[in-house]
């Protein structure tokens, strides 16, 4: 466990003994907990009246008053949401982090460094700590929120709304609520795993850890520019 916190002061450490012997469940379990539990107990404490109008109005759309009654009959409540996002939330983390274990496995393939897919799990697992920071940021705001709070007000980390409030019909929102900053942290500790594994300069370092992150939120920027 001594390694939990040595990824925040001692990464190349961590790294170091993850190319011996890889492991990643701990890591994984750690984020995944806490995602699946920010994201349960909000919607048990968000006002579930509240929380169907602020979804209705946070799809941006203009609706007529008939619309808008459908689309409250046929939408879950939020105490459902709750019990349907916990498990998604994990589901999807686990899906990306064998997403970036498959890319790192084929960057080894491509540069000639040792990379199964164990250790690319390892990888991703153990350079995504830095995301629980802001999970435990949110939490925070959580314990203390108004019942009448949307989600994305939580997420403190993200570009909105740390730095703007984007209003809903902005082309620009998705970006604004997915760029977490703290995936700079993220990108940065890929960079030190790959460096301490491959034994070679940064530059190859940071390319092969940037490239993911430059695919996922240069597509959503491009797809901003075409709305």
């Amino acid at each position: 466990m001594a390694s939990i916190i040595d990824i925040f002061l001692e990464p190349s450490k961590v790294f170091a003994e993850q190319q011996e012997e890889p492991g990643y469940f701990a890591p994984l379990a750690i984020v995944a907990m806490f995602s699946a539990g920010v994201t349960l107990l909000y919607y048990l404490k968000v006002d579930p009246s509240w929380y169907v109008d602020h979804a209705l109005l946070a799809s941006g759309r203009e609706m007529t008053q008939g619309e808008i009654e459908n689309a409250r009959q046929m939408m879950p409540g939020a105490r459902t949401m709750g019990y349907i996002g916990a498990p998604i939330s994990v589901l999807v983390l686990v899906i990306v982090s064998m997403l970036y274990a498959l890319y790192f496995m084929l960057a080894g393939k491509v540069a000639g460094v040792p990379v199964s897919f164990r250790h690319g799990m390892s990888l991703t697992s153990w350079s995504n700590m830095p995301v629980l920071l802001g999970l435990l940021v949110a939490f925070i705001g959580l314990v203390s929120m108004s019942p009448k709070t949307g989600f994305e007000a939580l997420l403190l980390t993200n570009v909105d709304p740390l730095f703007v409030q984007l209003p809903p019909d902005s082309r620009w929102l998705s970006l604004a609520r997915n760029f977490n900053l703290l995936n700079l942290w993220v990108t940065f500790l890929m960079a030190v795993g790959w460096r301490s594994w491959s034994k070679r300069g940064w530059g190859e370092a940071v390319v092969v850890a940037m490239i993911p992150f430059v695919v996922v939120y240069g597509g959503m920027v491009l797809f901003a520019i075409a709305k």
